[in-house]
């Protein structure tokens, strides 16, 4: 069997395919990719079918040789890709010969890498994903240097493009929201929409934090725990919110002042810390 052997893994790479959506009656976060598009193109790119495993590398660097011949393509966020010591184009698929170098670079837009290896990546199936769940610990751990990941048999050709449309990536996104169940708890929700948030350095694949207008209360009694959705825009005690993502808990207590539209979701998974978002509602 064709083996991914990793030699630089950074400072977090994960294996992730779309994620096992329908468990939150059970406690189960979704996961999978938080730029699903960009793993999608990356699996299209090599042949794989939309929903094959591959590498999420958050900020790189990422290193690996492949034990035999393959293919293999690089989407989401922009960093210096070489392959066999030769330069590659990102969004576009590799040949890669046995043996060769597979060498990613720290990003220089956006966070977050997908790496599809024609094949895709095989691992333990839980609960219908090979995803790996950074909150509840659920699917492949986290991938470290000195790990030799197994490939699947090649089920498709390459597509026949050379770098397909870059995907939009900047440092400044707009989050489109719709107003969530608990935005009553606050004396002026809007002010949610008249603020340009910074990302803080804290987000993980559980939420995105960030730091802006706080939003003041104007009930602060506590709320039983209550379903949480992706996307949903909770305020902690402290006024500031935070953008729950893949990994997000299935209940929390704080209020849900809005919900991210699915479609911009995206966008928040490639924003890094210091860079910044502005929500748009839907009176706007």
């Amino acid at each position: 069997m064709t083996t991914l052997v990793v030699a630089i893994a950074g400072p977090l790479t994960t294996v992730q395919d779309l994620g096992r959506p329908g468990y939150a009656h059970l406690g189960v976060p979704r996961s999978g990719a938080l730029d699903q598009p960009a793993l999608t193109l990356a699996n299209r790119l090599v042949g794989n079918d939309p929903g094959a495993a591959g590498l999420e590398i958050t900020l790189g660097p990422f290193a690996a040789t492949l034990t035999a011949a393959g293919t293999v393509a690089l989407t989401g966020a922009a960093a210096p890709f070489r392959v066999g010591g030769r330069p590659a184009p990102l969004n576009a698929p590799v040949a890669v010969r046995a043996g060769d170098r597979i060498e990613i670079g720290s990003t220089v837009l956006g966070l977050r890498g997908y790496l599809a290896v024609s094949g895709g990546l095989q691992a333990e199936v839980v609960l219908g994903s090979k995803s790996t769940d950074t909150l509840s610990a659920l699917g492949p751990a986290v991938v470290r240097g000195g790990d030799r990941l197994p490939i699947g048999p090649r089920t498709g050709e390459p597509a026949a493009v050379d770098v397909a449309p870059q995907p939009r990536l900047g440092r400044d996104a707009t989050l489109r929201i719709t107003w969530g169940p608990r935005a009553d708890r606050f004396t002026d929700p809007h002010a949610l929409t008249h603020t340009r948030y910074t990302i803080d350095a804290r987000s993980n694949r559980v939420g995105t934090r960030l730091v802006g207008t706080a939003l003041a209360r104007a009930d602060a009694r506590e709320l039983p725990s209550e379903g949480i959705v992706l996307g949903a825009v909770q305020v902690p005690a402290d006024g500031q919110p935070l953008v729950f993502l893949a990994d997000h808990p299935t209940t929390g207590g704080y209020p849900v002042v809005a919900v991210v539209d699915p479609r911009d979701l995206p966008l928040l998974a490639q924003a890094r810390p210091g860079d910044t978002v502005r929500f748009h509602g839907p009176e706007q």
